[in-house]
This record gives structure tokens, C-alpha cells and sequence, in this order.
């Protein structure tokens, strides 16, 4: 079997139609036997599909995807795991023991979704601590309803954009990767203050918005914070704070943490998404609108 990743610098690249690199790993009765990472050639959302068939891959594991591309990777015989983050290699690793779902995450990077944890009892730690080393193996989970209104809404729009934090400090950019982000406008596949500064905009329009935490992903929620007896948790005891993990529900489902702190009998786990409670900062150029999406 040979399992596909969208790939950046270790971690799964969260636009399927932008990916520069695939890391393809060649898997031999359960286990990854031998990897490599591979270019995309340039290929767009309509020819990823086909250039994965003809690399004779398997599964894919990216993040967002569109509906487009679902259809296309179907349609070449390619399982899907969307609504994935984080380490390649843990993803890998959780997919071959059964803990990956696919979310079918119709999502991009600044998507909404609540990636805290839903429960915390009889959660376990993988028993090998190498294969525990990813985070946000959750997907986009219960996008935002209550959509904006103008006339971009229901549109498939492409849009170019740099985010910041309050500091000045980049953390996402399409004019890095040279390519627009291309979403429909108002469904939910972004988060809720950049599909709303969006939706009325004109082509050629650039602005410049703040979002607060609400527009965004959200006031980190006390409650994911928890701790759990080492002794309880297999494998914990190789961990180190600032370490992303997957742990798994009382549903057996994969859910993303970080090591916060740990001391001789417990370590201590936060659930929250990483960018809960952080301001952000968009200038965002529109830069076509398509027809409506189906």
C-alpha cells in the first residue's frame, strides 16, 4: 500500500490543490517500510488527483479539500482522510493503526471548527511514543452557520492574503506559496471574519481586517486543559512538554493536544487549537470570482 500526505516541512500541508510536495510512504504488512517526498509539478486541484493515481497511490492524507477533488480522487480509486494537521508521520502512524478518520473537511487553513476535546476519560497515549509525535489529527468539525451576507456568497472566489499576528510576526501566507486560495464564499470552509470582510468585496479590492478571537477560532476553553496519571497513559512517560500528541476518546477517535506541563506522576495535556484566543490580522486581496459553486 502506498499512503500520500500533503507535505510542508514535516507537517500536512492544509490546501490539497496548492501543495508543492506529497511524502509518499511505501507500507508493507501494517508498518511504513521506506518514505520519500515528491513534487506536485504544479499541478492544480483538477490534476492532483490524477497525478497521485499514477503515482499508484492508495490513501491520501491532507487537510482541506474540496468537493471537486473528493469527486476526482474518488473517481481514481483513492481512500480519503481529510481534516487532518500536524506531523505527517504521526498521521501515518494513527491512519495504519485505525485512529484517522476522514472528516470529508470541505475545509482550508483559517477553517472553523472546534478542535478541543470532547472527552477526556479512558483517553490513551499510543504505546509507541515515536509514532505519538503529530498534533491535530482532528478535522474541521461543525463549521460556522450563521454565514455573512453579500454578493460573493455562494461564489467560488480566489483570494490572495497574509496573516499576521498583533506583534507583526507572519504565520500564513498565499502570496508565499504563490498561488490563490480558492474557496466558496459564506460555506462555511473559512473561518467566520475572513469569509464575512469576503463576501462584499470587489476583484482588485485589497483590505485590511482584525479579527478577535470570536471571528476566529475562538476563546481558548479552560476545560481542555487536563491532566492524566502517567502510569495510566502508555507511552506518556517519553513525552516532554511542548509536544503535539494524538490522544483518542472514549469513541476511539484521535484528538490533538500539546504537553503543557508534566511532573513525575502526571502530565498535563491542553486541547485547545493553537490559535484559540489569539487576535489575527488579514490583508486580503480578492482576486477573482468564479461562478457559483455546485
Amino acid at each position: 500500500m502506498r499512503i500520500a500526505v500533503t507535505y510542508e516541512n514535516g507537517n500536512i500541508f492544509q490546501h490539497f490543490g496548492h501543495t508543492v510536495e506529497f511524502k509518499v510512504y511505501e507500507v508493507e504488512d501494517g508498518r511504513v517500510v521506506s518514505s520519500e517526498v515528491i513534487g506536485s509539478n504544479g499541478s492544480g486541484h483538477g490534476a492532483l488527483a490524477g497525478l497521485l493515481h499514477d503515482k499508484k497511490i492508495d490513501v491520501l492524507i491532507c487537510g482541506g479539500v474540496g468537493g471537486g477533488a473528493q469527486a476526482a480522487l474518488e473517481e481514481n480509486g483513492i481512500e480519503l482522510c481529510a481534516g487532518a494537521e500536524g506531523s505527517a508521520d504521526a498521521a501515518v502512524e494513527a491512519y495504519l493503526r485505525g485512529e484517522l478518520v476522514n472528516t470529508g473537511a470541505n475545509c482550508d487553513h483559517h477553517h472553523g471548527g472546534d478542535h478541543s476535546c470532547q472527552s477526556h476519560e479512558d483517553g490513551g497515549c499510543n504505546s509507541d511514543a515515536h509514532s505519538c509525535h503529530g498534533h491535530e489529527g482532528g478535522g474541521c468539525r461543525g463549521c460556522h452557520s450563521d454565514g455573512p451576507e453579500g454578493k460573493n456568497v455562494g461564489k467560488k472566489v480566489r483570494t490572495h492574503y497574509r496573516g499576521t499576528f498583533n506583534d507583526g510576526t507572519q504565520f500564513d501566507s498565499s502570496y508565499d506559496r504563490g498561488e490563490p486560495l480558492e474557496f466558496v464564499c459564506g460555506a462555511g470552509m473559512m473561518i467566520k471574519g475572513f469569509d464575512a470582510a469576503v463576501a462584499d468585496m470587489e476583484v482588485g479590492q485589497i483590505v485590511d481586517v482584525h479579527l478577535t478571537p470570536s471571528e476566529a477560532y475562538g476563546e481558548a476553553d479552560p476545560t481542555a486543559i487536563f491532566a492524566v496519571d502517567i502510569v495510566d497513559l502508555p507511552g506518556s512517560e517519553a513525552l516532554n512538554v511542548g509536544e503535539q500528541v494524538y490522544l483518542q476518546n472514549q469513541n476511539g477517535q484521535p484528538f490533538p493536544v500539546k504537553v503543557i506541563a508534566k511532573n513525575d506522576k502526571t502530565i498535563t495535556f491542553d486541547a485547545n487549537h493553537e490559535m484559540a484566543g489569539k487576535e489575527l490580522n488579514f490583508r486580503i486581496e480578492l482576486v477573482e470570482v468564479l461562478d457559483e459553486n455546485a
